[in-house]
């Protein structure tokens, strides 16, 4: 293309609102089209970790590399605080396993509690708000489609590889109180509705080191706008600030004074 027809198309479009780049040379991936720098991609550690995860979604590939970059890095600065791993929504394991395989879990000895009702989201959950923006309608379908593992000996079996992986079926928060937890370090919450994920963050706060990371799949992530409002209201109690990310996720510290 002429590059002055080139020069004018783009101007227009960016009065329009939109941004004009070549998309040869751009992250275009869940959510996220940036031109910046992802060197990650090409790393060897990294390429194993999200081939593990596809692996535990069985060679279904979710495209969300930048996601799991975030993740693998989160959980990278939680392990060198003491404590157990936690996260609350497992689906198939996507996530977690990535991140079991890049610390090497194997010659780990703690424990990563990995908690899901397996049947797929409680419907009963979702507030009034949840269900005008279609998030119940949205769970109906994907359950459908098979898109929410529901085959626990499926799950039981891919993580058989790692001793310290306990596998917990039952629904937060109610199925928390029957785990005899430990300090955390580190806190994935990724269930896709406000209720649980609220309850879940208000239960582990206490738990939590200094230092510990709590990542949120979904706060930011355009859909989810009741999530990111049920856990600001948590936090805003906690005196926990939120990191939202561009890839939809939230991030947390526990800081030292907040045990």
């Amino acid at each position: 293309m002429n590059k002055r027809i080139a020069k004018v198309l783009k101007s227009i479009a960016n009065r329009m609102g939109y941004a004009v780049v070549n998309a040869r040379h751009a992250y275009v991936e869940d959510g996220i089209h940036t031109r910046h720098n992802g060197n990650f991609r090409r790393d060897p550690a990294f390429r194993d970790a999200y081939a593990r995860g596809i692996q535990a979604s069985g060679g279904f590939d979710p495209k969300m590399e930048w996601r799991v970059h975030v993740a693998l890095w989160a959980a990278s600065l939680a392990a060198r605080r003491r404590g157990d791993f936690v996260e609350c929504g497992v689906n198939a394991g996507f996530v977690s396993s990535a991140i079991m395989h890049f610390l090497d879990w194997k010659s780990s000895a703690r424990a990563f509690y990995l908690i899901d009702t397996f049947s797929g989201p409680v419907l009963s959950q979702f507030s009034r708000q949840e269900i005008v923006r279609g998030r119940d309608k949205i769970a109906k379908s994907a359950l459908a489609g098979g898109a929410y593992v529901t085959d626990l000996a499926r799950v039981r079996a891919n993580f058989s590889e790692w001793p310290g992986a306990v596998v917990v079926q039952g629904t937060v928060p109610d199925v928390l109180a029957t785990v005899e937890f430990g300090d955390v370090a580190f806190l994935h919450l990724d269930m896709n509705c406000a209720l649980p994920e609220s309850a879940a963050l208000e239960f582990f706060w206490s738990r939590l080191v200094p230092g510990a990371i709590v990542l949120l799949d979904d706060y930011a992530y355009a859909g989810h706008e009741s999530q990111g409002e049920a856990i600001d209201a948590v936090a805003g109690r906690l005196r926990g600030g939120i990191l939202a990310l561009p890839t939809g996720q939230g991030l947390m510290v526990k800081g030292d004074e907040e045990r």
